[in-house]
């Protein structure tokens, strides 16, 4: 006699087992793409800086402390904040005021020292050629949102100085720009300011809205942001009460996932630590 019991319960306990299986965060393709960029910066925009000096920069007093009576000194203040935080403060920029026209084609300009970071120069003396930065004087009503801008901003400038194409090309431009804004340490102003609402300054009135346009949705940058936390071994609740709430469940749910993502975290050291002990090693 012939039993066929036990083929009816591995299929049981197989569908059962795809059933209680959680649902990815993202689809596969997107989740690998973030991975993949990560990498890709470690190996080429200073790994060193990113272990040891980047910070989780956050919407708060300690990492923007300050005040000035004018538009464009408190523009310039949170500018050179956000530089500051990301290492490129040495760096020669010039900011303007975006209602004042759009500014120069960026030219050529010397950096001193390192790429970013503390070992960077200050330039000596009067500087003519600046990266030219314009800021929105509306998004000073929405300090997260001036602070992602400014970053994503100097991310373009800080990704085009690479010698190794972006994964996925350059038709992906506005999207690496966007994680290396996270990877730089600005993850919570870039996921809390994608798809920003309009305000409103009144009910019977109408403002101008205070928006940032983002390439990535605000889950691919919240996915990436909790990457950046896990590389920097920061803990979920130094992240979750900057975040906001609507994305704090998914956040939870992503870094998770991201831990344990053993092979793609493996793929980065692989990729990274090589450069990383090179510039440590090459260190005055």
């Amino acid at each position: 006699m012939v039993i066929f019991w036990p083929v009816s319960i591995y299929n049981r306990v197989d569908m059962l087992s795809k059933l209680l299986k959680p649902k990815a965060c993202l689809d596969t393709e997107t989740t690998l793409w973030l991975f993949d960029t990560f990498a890709w910066a470690l190996r080429n925009l200073d790994a060193r800086v990113f272990y040891d000096e980047t910070i989780l920069v956050t919407p708060s007093n300690e990492h923007f402390p300050g005040t000035k009576n004018s538009v464009h000194g408190m523009a310039d203040l949170i500018f050179n904040q956000v530089k500051d935080h990301a290492g490129l403060k040495h760096w020669p920029t010039k900011l303007t005021n975006m209602a004042d026209g759009r500014p120069a084609e960026p030219p050529k300009i010397e950096i001193k020292g390192a790429l970013r970071g503390s070992k960077g120069i200050m330039p000596a003396g009067e500087v003519f050629q600046q990266l030219p930065i314009a800021y929105n004087p509306d998004q000073l009503r929405d300090p997260e949102v001036l602070i992602a801008d400014y970053a994503h901003v100097l991310a373009h400038y800080l990704c085009s100085m690479s010698q190794e194409p972006p994964p996925g090309g350059a038709e992906n431009w506005p999207h690496i720009t966007e994680v290396v804004a996270v990877f730089m340490g600005f993850g919570l102003m870039m996921a809390n300011s994608a798809n920003t609402a309009k305000i409103r300054s009144c009910g019977s009135c109408s403002g101008p809205a205070v928006e940032r346009s983002n390439a990535l949705s605000q889950y691919d940058i919240t996915y990436a942001l909790a990457i950046f936390s896990c590389l920097k071994s920061i803990p979920s609740k130094e992240v979750l009460v900057n975040l906001k709430k609507s994305l704090r469940p998914f956040y939870k749910k992503a870094a998770k996932e991201v831990m344990n993502k053993k092979e793609e975290l493996d793929r980065i050291g692989e990729n990274s630590l090589p450069a990383l002990a090179e510039l440590r090693t090459n260190l005055p």
